[in-house]
């Protein structure tokens, strides 16, 4: 609905430029991000726009967008959940600043909620590989309106930031982490050792209750696990800067299976991956019964050898009942390169296979983090992870796009991070309850320009500055078309008393005026 804000703020007189590189303060490097004069607080990084030879620009949807957390291993304030457009220009971006251990923003996705797109994701303190926190709900506007979290035998906040899918039931599946005792012996670790079990919970996303709880240690073998408790426990002997507690002890539990997703499958099971199992498990919604392993060292499927995943993220069924997920194929961010897959998973004959495989333009071994999301075009959205990119492939495996974000883009062999958990593609339509921000500066000509700009405001389709003597006697009446995050309009009469900027819809309907006071 259209509606109109007037708003008054002081007219500021600053000076900036619209893209700067800055030293960040864990580095020497140069990490080049954008910055805004009406937003000077918003950093985001840059992003470089590949096209593939299946490019097609009816696939970029106006009313879809990219939901991103990079997350920056330095100072660089690049790091903020955010949304982008299909050309990869900043449309929200998150104002309460960047990760830090302390408060962690992952996983940022659109999805449905009592018939409404709202947004949800993780924020709390995030270490060792899981997090302990709550998911937050924000509506339209960017408000959070209700939160997440873990209850029945677990304690409040212990939310990892993995996964967090709501159902058609109105639940939220959860992940949590929770060290556990266990006989390690068999791994090569002590009888009276500790593991990081993995839980999920269906929550009830109204009462809190929880109506369903799974632990991975009740189901799954410790010995089932890929990651070798010897080789971790010598290689963090020999690590002479590793000042951590001996590994299976309970001040460093042994993460013998590392749960990554939990989605609904189309018989209303629920899909399991575990990275450190290398498996993908289908459970009984009601019992928690496993009743089928595809992969790693129990797999029930007979698979080819294309099919093997090894580290892999988000599993998930596609509507046309193929298996979709991210082999990441590699511990470390060397080795061999990641890719997205679809596998045909025949449970009569019980074999897997390729369908199609997603492959990066060039080699992408993304070791950690990462994620495939099916479109309703039948595309594939592949997010890289550690890798700060994202693509998306037409079903047949071509690519349409790739998109760095970050450091990576100007040098590959920088080191400061900028990947994003998770990507994700999806139609929104952001209403901020904010108003627009304008700046006005003088160039280096002398002339005064308005510079405004929306954070969050996905319906702005033109700016329009008026400026004369008061409201009624204008002398400039100057639009422009919105093409990035931050537009700017010339000054022309720098006399006039009234100055005001209105932002317009695509049907010229004003959204918002803001008047700033001289």
């Amino acid at each position: 609905m259209a509606y109109k804000r007037r708003i008054s703020r002081p007219l500021s007189l600053t000076a900036a430029a619209t893209l700067v590189v800055v030293l960040a303060g864990c580095s020497d490097t140069p990490i080049p991000h954008q910055e805004f004069v009406s937003r000077p607080d918003l950093k985001p990084p840059e992003f470089d726009v590949t096209r593939g030879d299946a490019w097609d620009a009816e696939s970029t949807a106006d009313d879809e967008y990219i939901f991103l957390t990079p997350n920056f291993d330095t100072d660089t304030p690049s790091s903020a959940a955010m949304i982008v457009d299909m050309n990869g220009e900043v449309v929200w971006m998150d104002p309460s600043g960047q990760h830090d251990d302390d408060a962690g923003h992952f996983d940022l996705r659109p999805q449905e909620y009592q018939g409404e797109q709202i947004l949800t994701y993780f924020k709390g303190p995030a270490s060792g590989g899981w997090g302990y926190g709550d998911i937050y709900l924000m509506d339209d506007s960017y408000q959070v309106f209700n939160t997440v979290t873990t209850g029945g035998s677990l304690p409040p906040h212990e939310t990892d930031f993995h996964d967090m899918t709501i159902t058609g039931d109105g639940t939220m599946l959860l992940l949590a982490y929770v060290a556990t005792q266990t006989d390690l012996t068999e791994v090569g670790g002590a009888e009276d050792g500790w593991v990081e079990d993995a839980v999920i919970q269906e929550v009830d996303m109204e009462t809190g209750d929880v109506l369903f709880e799974w632990s991975a240690l009740d189901h799954i073998p410790v010995t089932d696990s890929m990651l070798d408790f010897e080789e971790e426990h010598q290689a963090q002997e020999d690590d002479e800067d590793d000042d951590d507690a001996e590994l299976g002890t309970q001040e460093q539990p042994f993460d013998y299976f590392h749960i990554n997703s939990a989605t609904l499958d189309d018989d209303g099971s629920i899909l399991v991956s575990a990275r450190h199992t290398h498996a993908v498990y289908q459970l009984d919604r009601d019992t928690g019964e496993v009743q089928w392993i595809l992969g790693g060292k129990s797999s029930d499927f007979e698979m080819s050898d294309e099919a093997v995943f090894k580290w892999q993220h988000s599993a998930a069924r596609d509507t046309d009942g193929t298996l979709t997920l991210l082999d990441n194929h590699t511990k470390e961010d060397d080795g061999e390169s990641s890719r997205g897959l679809r596998l045909e998973v025949d449970e009569d004959e019980m074999t897997a296979s390729v369908v199609t495989e997603y492959a990066p333009p060039k080699e992408r071994p993304a070791g950690s983090m990462a994620n495939t999301q099916p479109l309703d075009n039948g595309n594939m959205l592949v997010g890289w992870g550690a890798q700060p990119y994202y693509s998306e492939f037409t079903n047949e495996g071509e690519l349409l796009y790739d998109i760095c974000h970050g450091d990576a883009c100007h040098d590959p062999e920088y080191g400061g991070g900028g990947g994003s958990y998770r990507a994700y593609r999806g139609p929104w339509e952001g209403d901020p309850n904010t108003a627009p921000d304008v700046v006005v500066q003088k160039s280096d000509n002398g002339q005064q320009r308005a510079y405004m700009s929306w954070n969050g405001a996905t319906e702005v389709d033109r700016w329009r500055l008026l400026a004369g003597s008061d409201e009624d006697n204008l002398t400039q009446e100057t639009g422009v078309q919105k093409t990035a995050f931050e537009t700017s309009i010339p000054v022309l009469d720098e006399g006039s008393e009234y100055v005001a900027v209105e932002a317009l819809d695509a049907d010229g309907e004003v959204l918002a005026t803001v008047t700033p006071e001289n």
